[in-house]
């Protein structure tokens, strides 16, 4: 959340996709983003939305956890196997490889 800070404050903007996604807002998490519109206002609550939903779903990903599986796909500097992840992360990315190829085609 600190970098996320940190480039609003910078002004950076992502690429976007030429979908939207309309939803409704609990009004606590609702007055928190017009807050935040207010703290830096070179940012639209858009953005605000798009750069907090981003950040989440980095720190989503990030906390799937690695579970290893049968199967060695490498070894490590000290020449112990590495076990492939057959948890949710490798599903995850092959997902988002789909979607990412789907939505950059249309």
């Amino acid at each position: 959340m600190k970098e996320l800070l940190n480039r609003w404050q910078a002004q950076a903007a992502g690429r976007l996709t030429t979908h939207t996604y309309p939803v409704h807002l609990e009004i606590d998490d609702a007055a928190r983003i017009h807050a935040l519109a207010e703290l830096f206002p070179g940012r639209s609550r858009e953005q605000i939305i798009t750069d907090l939903l981003s950040t989440a779903l980095d720190e989503l990903a990030a906390a799937m956890p690695y579970v290893a599986g049968a199967k060695v796909i490498a070894n490590d500097e000290q020449g112990d196997p590495v076990f492939e992840d057959v948890g949710l992360m490798p599903r995850f990315i092959e997902l988002t490889r789909k979607h990412q190829k789907a939505l950059k085609g249309a």
